[in-house]
């Protein structure tokens, strides 16, 4: 977008008066969104971002500033401005910027922007189509589809200069199914860093299909039973929550102001010895997966717990830099307008070694897991309340009646501890994670694993899992994340 000259006079220019550390972040952003509802196509919005942020750095004060005008001159005042966090006076600066090549393969064989509206729109008709016609008691279905590419130009004071694509593709769709006065729900979800080539072959019209199974199925179970219990989260359930009870109190962030369970902990046995837990950013295709952050730096894997132990936080440069270690590629952002923060990438519990159906058969009494809902977390002592989209009993070790209505609380840290059987299978599902106004693209999996004993809400909710925390009800010390999947 701009060439090397440039972009260092501009680094120079936020670094005249000093200052530790300064970047700058470009992008050219087009999207596309196809959106089906009422048995029809509600919007088809498309639209095209350009701007730039840059930020310095002086000790703990952080200066941010962005605009629309891609100019030197804008660019320069803008530096201008931001170099006025650093008060000690600096001297002259010359940044060597070292332009560092992506992999040169696409992350797209089909770039969205070369696709009609047309084909678009077809699939998300296609969708709604498989859905309605699963049952008569679907009476509302909608379907989403969104893609993005986003051209991005990132260099530093360090001399890294970085320009890449980035694409993703995802599709969504929302079943509702009515009986009488019950209503429930069934989602589906697929995104992935691809283009248009996911929808050519992926099986649309099944992803419909399972949304609306999932919702006639809850439609027919049972209400949840409540009380303490052993319950298998299946590997298609997703990692929702490794993502929420976990992986948010690993990010640095939250681990230096304090409001981390895990603050602290590094070699400690934080979990079961059956469980590892990692990060990584290099998956091909997952819906978190980068080349380069959005400071510049590598993507990596980073094992974040190994058979129990905490071996590492998730680190920009910000946080690195004050435990004096080395960034971990999770500096991200929603957008120019925005600086960036620890963010996850795609977040997973390892597989181990147990037979899936053998977990299973395990258990005399317990509720399996297929589905995670929506829930929140509360990162300082990592106190959590879960909502079960898709449950069954399972009786002597074989799965019984689907049941509605269940929620799962309980403690983080405390919960994988508990895990005592670890599946070698490993699902994935995607999501949109919402972390300090920014919403970041994200992945999240686990194998299926086996709680020996947790508290399930049902019928006696209530009575019998005790206090819940509520949205509003957490207060300022108690930073709560929410899981965010977006239509």
């Amino acid at each position: 977008m701009l060439d090397r000259k440039i972009l260092g006079e501009v680094l120079d220019t936020a670094l005249k008066r000093g200052g530790d550390f300064a970047d700058i972040f470009i992008e050219k952003r087009v999207t596309t969104l196809v959106a089906c509802e009422e048995n029809r196509i509600e919007r088809i919005k498309s639209g095209l971002d350009i701007g730039a942020g840059i930020r310095v750095l002086y000790g703990d004060t952080t200066a941010y500033a962005y605009t629309n005008k891609i100019t030197k001159e804008e660019l320069t005042n803008l530096a201008d401005i931001v170099s006025r966090a650093a008060k000690h006076g600096g001297g002259e600066i010359k940044v060597n910027l070292q332009k560092i090549a992506p992999d040169t393969k696409p992350m797209a064989e089909i770039l969205p922007t070369e696709v009609s509206i047309d084909d678009k729109v077809a699939v998300v008709e296609t969708v709604n189509k498989a859905a309605r016609a699963v049952d008569a008691r679907i009476k509302q279905v909608m379907v989403v589809y969104g893609d993005v590419v986003q051209d991005v130009t990132i260099a530093n004071s360090l001399g890294r200069w970085v320009e890449d694509q980035r694409v993703r593709t995802r599709l969504a769709v929302n079943a509702i199914a009515a009986d009488g006065e019950q209503i429930q729900t069934g989602f589906e979800s697929v995104g992935a860093t691809q283009g248009f080539e996911l929808m050519r072959n992926y099986d649309c019209a099944g992803l419909g299909q399972a949304a609306a199974n999932r919702a006639i199925a809850m439609l027919e179970a049972k209400p949840a039973p409540a009380g303490k219990m052993a319950v298998v989260m299946a590997g298609e359930a997703g990692g929702t929550m490794v993502h929420e009870a976990c992986g948010h109190g690993l990010e640095a962030d939250l681990v230096q102001k304090g409001m981390s369970v895990y603050a602290g902990r590094k070699g400690e046995m934080v979990a079961s010895e059956l469980v590892t837990v990692v990060d990584d950013g290099t998956i091909p295709g997952k819906y978190g997966t980068l080349r380069f952050d959005d400071e510049g730096f590598p993507a990596q894997k980073t094992t974040l717990i190994e058979k129990g132990i905490l071996k590492n936080y998730m680190y920009d440069y910000l946080t690195a830099t004050r435990d004096k270690v080395t960034p971990t590629g999770n500096g991200r952002r929603e957008s120019f307008e925005h600086k960036p923060i620890p963010r996850m990438r795609n977040t997973y519990i390892a597989p181990g070694k147990d037979d899936p159906d053998s977990i299973i058969k395990s258990i005399k009494n317990g509720l399996l897991v297929r589905k995670m809902g929506g829930g929140q977390v509360n990162t300082v002592n990592g106190d959590f309340v879960f909502d079960v989209a898709e449950g069954y009993l399972i009786k002597d070790g074989e799965i019984a009646h689907a049941v509605r209505g269940a929620t799962l609380t309980g403690n983080g840290p405390q919960v994988l501890q508990m895990v005592d059987m670890v599946g070698s299978d490993l699902g994935f599902t995607i999501g949109t994670c919402g972390k300090d106004g920014q919403g970041a693209p994200v992945s999240d999996a686990q194998p299926t694993i086996r709680i020996p004993e947790i508290v399930v809400g049902g019928t006696a909710h209530e009575a019998a899992a005790g206090p819940r925390l509520r949205r509003g009800e957490q207060g300022a010390a108690s930073p709560v994340s929410w899981r965010i999947r977006r239509l």
